[in-house]
């Protein structure tokens, strides 16, 4: 059952989500074991399975000697431009078919090549085996001067924001994008929307302290948390959405502010009805399609296939 006291949207097809999300992943999830969380995961991903998109293959990979990656190739390829999709999942659940429709999608609705990375997953791996295994595979792609696009979603968000910043660190050039879903940036977890959304559905502010546990990433390092960062002038035109109802909310609204203050291209969205996770509402609720088709709107700007 969902609490009457977590703050709620009022759009039916996202109440019917979160009952379903309810369901299949419980809302104390994380006071389960690992094992136990990432078979509930599995069954909620595989619940909100789509179809691929026609004509679309994939290919499953393995780069830099030992990241397993899945290539997603559409049917009407019209760049070059490589996407790189990174996850989410609070770096402790989720995997290539958790969003594996997700990316097929967005591949498709770009015209491009989409490259998903299985980085590896704490508590088994902590920081910074998932930002190292992520960057292992973009690195590669710019020393062959690919145009790349970096997109996450929650953790996977919080990933990509970091690669940006370790590639500027280390002077590489070539990614021209940056697509940050719901992300994590390393807010202080008791002010703003993590005060206001603590109880929020989907996500709570102590999933977000607990997964920050299991990660065991250093407080302030701006690769970990890149709302830390000294500056972020000269990082890729970026495209921030976020969901109303979520402990993360706020930031995405003030890494946005930050990288418009400091000359950066950005595009901000948040999503009135929407919670932590509405990627997966895509096909069954207006705000989630609204919110997914300007993600792909962003994907194809950046890739340049408008």
């Amino acid at each position: 059952m969902i609490s009457p006291q977590r703050p709620m949207p009022t759009e039916a097809a996202i109440l019917e989500f979160m009952a379903i999300c309810d369901s299949f992943y419980p809302p104390d999830a994380v006071s389960a074991s690992i094992a136990q969380q990432r078979q509930w995961y599995d069954a909620l991903c595989a619940r909100f399975d789509q179809s691929l998109p026609k004509g679309l293959h994939t290919r499953d990979d393995v780069l830099s000697g030992s990241i397993p990656v899945r290539r997603y190739y559409p049917a009407d390829m019209r760049t070059e431009t490589i996407l790189l999709y990174l996850h989410g999942g609070g770096f402790v659940v989720g995997s290539l078919e958790s969003h594996h429709a997700i990316c097929a999608e967005i591949a498709d609705n770009a015209g491009a090549e989409l490259i998903a990375v299985d980085y590896r997953l704490a508590p088994e791996h902590r920081w910074p085996t998932q930002t190292d295994d992520c960057f292992s595979v973009l690195k590669p792609l710019l020393a062959e001067e690919k145009s790349v696009v970096l997109i996450g979603d929650s953790a996977g968000g919080n990933l990509a924001a970091g690669l940006a910043i370790r590639a500027k660190a280390d002077g590489l050039s070539g990614i021209v994008g940056q697509i940050l879903i719901y992300p994590a940036l390393g807010g202080d977890l008791v002010s703003g929307s993590y005060h206001e959304m603590a109880e929020a559905p989907g996500l709570t502010t102590a999933d977000v302290a607990y997964y920050r546990s299991v990660l065991r990433a250093p407080a302030g390092n701006p690769v970990a948390e890149p709302l830390a960062s000294q500056s972020v002038a000269a990082l890729p035109p970026t495209f921030i959405t976020v969901a109303h109802y979520d402990p993360l909310r706020d930031d995405g609204r003030n890494y946005a502010a930050r990288l418009a203050q400091a000359g950066v291209e950005v595009w901000f969205r948040e999503e009135p009805q929407m919670v932590h996770a509405w990627l997966r509402a895509r096909h069954m609720s207006d705000g989630a399609r609204t919110g997914f088709a300007a993600i792909c709107a962003a994907a194809r700007q950046f890739a340049g296939t408008h």
